[in-house]
């Protein structure tokens, strides 16, 4: 019997729509399944980048990503640091100028995944630092350190200053600014001579820490950044602070104190040259000087002599223009340790040797206090 196109018609309508629900009822159950799952294991891709997205390498509207705002697009002397597109350029080319690309980049991009996980970032194993010299070292830090290096060395020092009387004010000085957050030089020590490192001195290479500490990802959390205390108690015990640990016996800076964490000694000398410089400025420069940690160029002229940096004093038609080579070596070093706030951690004796000898320098020439000081 010949059945009705009618008929032939609903069945397969019939068989059609059965399909769809048990197609819809499978993904549903699928679905409820990764959702039950999803909320016993969360994921850890998603993890990461909400603790990427809070730490400051995410945040797009910080001054970091977007100072150049105005000009429309990043320079290539800063765009490896200060943009993921400059980034991935410089790691992804010859790397023939430290931290620098030969071409300008667009704006809106923050140090995101692929710097770190694709391409020259993800097989960087030796970077070149400011002072000519390639580190092969840094393990998984080498993609840190392209950038917490500085932008400056002694030897960019070295060379403004040469064949100048140490004493002689010059208007061909200018102050040379290391940059911020140069961990990577601090770390390496003498061995990336990031510092002003004085003639005939011996000075810390790369501070050596425990096998499984001596990375910066195996102490800052490479998505965070954050570093973990729970990492330091188990040798440094009784600590509440990073800043109370310490392991050298030897009193520094003269107060008796050496149970002190070793960042006292270190904010002492630095303190120190604070005033060294200021008194080396009036002495033999012949004009104040101050100092403002958070205003370009840093250094200004104490127009008041009060020794600190008012508003109207820290302005750059109001910076500092007096400069002797020996007064620059100091305030170069002065704000090395300024500018990486845990040098503490990453080199403590290195920042003192730097200190120490910056302090020395300037004694030769003016009244400068070295009683009870010790270099390491």
């Amino acid at each position: 019997m010949i059945r009705s196109l009618k008929s032939i018609h609903l069945e397969t309508v019939s068989i059609f729509l059965m399909t769809l629900i048990v197609s819809v009822v499978s993904v549903l159950a699928l679905s409820v399944a990764y959702a039950q799952d999803a909320a016993k294991n969360s994921s850890p891709i998603a993890d990461i980048v909400e603790a990427w997205r809070a730490s400051p390498h995410a945040n797009g509207s910080s001054e970091a990503f977007t100072h150049w705002n105005d000009e429309g697009e990043i320079p290539g002397t800063c765009a490896t640091c200060h943009s993921g597109i400059g980034a991935q350029d410089y790691m992804n080319g010859p790397m023939s100028t430290p931290g620098v690309i030969d071409h300008p980049v667009a704006l809106g991009s923050t140090v995101e995944c692929a710097v770190c996980h694709e391409g020259g970032g993800k097989t960087l194993a030796s970077v070149p630092f400011p002072s000519g010299v390639a580190v092969d070292t840094l393990g998984s830090g080498a993609v840190c350190a392209v950038c917490h290096q500085g932008r400056a060395s002694g030897k960019t020092v070295d060379a403004a200053t040469l064949d100048m009387d140490e004493d002689t004010v010059s208007a061909d000085l200018a102050f040379i600014n290391i940059h911020y957050a140069a961990a990577a030089a601090s770390l390496m020590g003498g061995e990336a001579e990031g510092g002003y490192q004085y003639e005939g001195k011996s000075y810390k290479g790369k501070f050596a820490h425990v096998p499984n500490l001596a990375t910066c990802t195996d102490c800052h959390n490479p998505h965070t950044l954050e570093v973990a205390q729970a990492s330091c108690t188990t040798c440094h015990q009784n600590i509440s602070e990073f800043t109370d640990i310490r392991m050298s016996a030897m009193d520094f800076d003269g107060d008796g104190d050496t149970k002190e964490g070793i960042a006292n000694p270190i904010q002492t000398m630095h303190e120190q040259l604070d005033a060294a410089i200021r008194t080396y400025a009036s002495q033999v420069a012949g004009s104040a000087i101050v100092y403002h940690s958070g205003a370009y160029p840093y250094f200004f002229n104490d127009s008041d002599g009060d020794g600190a940096a008012s508003a109207d004093e820290a302005k750059f038609p109001n910076r500092y223009q007096t400069w002797t080579p020996r007064l620059l070596r100091a305030a170069y070093n002065y704000q090395l340790v300024a500018k990486d706030k845990g040098i503490y951690t990453h080199n403590p004796h290195y920042a003192l040797q730097l200190l120490y000898d910056s302090l020395e320098n300037l004694s030769e020439k003016a009244d400068v206090d070295m009683s009870g000081l010790v270099r390491p």
